[in-house]
């Protein structure tokens, strides 16, 4: 059975000092953990162990017909029109290491199971094993971790590898997801 990282929504607006949702808090809180370099080191770490490696983002086309209408997180989007596909907003941070042969998924809601190929994907290649990260831990981290806990996935979460919006969400979302995963830093889980 294979093994796979998936780096989830690391996306600028998100991330990026010069993203329009800054003020909640993810640029900084990454900026004060140095979580994209944790990650680009972790991907690395993972490729050498031959992982497939996964990024995952989201976005919506510029009418927004693809937005979750009844979602209050979403609706943010439109109303500052944010996160629209094919702009700077919606590409991988720089400082990830995103090559040609890594996959790419497209989501419009926090999960990146819901509505993609993802599932299919990762048994089409035989994984078993997922080691997850991403922005942020309290949305898509744990809404992934949660799926593909119930897909039967053994599930690993690289803790130094999530951003947050504060320190006091990334906590206890990690405590929560110690209940379905394994919970560690990104050099305990990979070396």
């Amino acid at each position: 059975m294979a093994k796979a990282i998936i780096v989830m929504d690391y996306m600028n607006e998100l991330v990026h000092p010069d993203g329009k949702f800054k003020a909640r808090g993810y640029p900084q809180f990454e900026q004060d953990n140095q979580v994209l370099d944790k990650t680009k080191l972790a991907v690395e770490l993972a490729r050498k162990k031959g992982f497939l490696v996964i990024y995952v983002k989201f976005g919506f086309t510029k009418d927004y017909k693809d937005l979750p209408k009844n979602s209050p997180l979403f609706a943010l989007a439109k109303k500052f029109q944010a996160v629209q596909l094919d702009t700077w907003a919606t590409e991988f941070h720089e400082k990830l290491e995103v090559r040609d042969e890594d996959k790419i998924i497209l989501k419009h809601r926090v999960s990146p199971f819901y509505g993609t190929y993802l599932d299919a994907y990762l048994r089409v290649n035989n994984v078993d094993e997922l080691f997850l990260c991403g922005v942020s831990t309290d949305l898509v981290v744990q809404s992934a971790a949660r799926e593909a806990h119930d897909m039967d996935y053994k599930v690993n979460v690289l803790s130094d590898c999530c951003v947050a919006g504060n320190e006091e969400d990334h906590l206890n979302s990690l405590e929560t997801l110690k209940k379905i995963s394994t919970v560690e830093t990104f050099e305990k889980l990979l070396n």
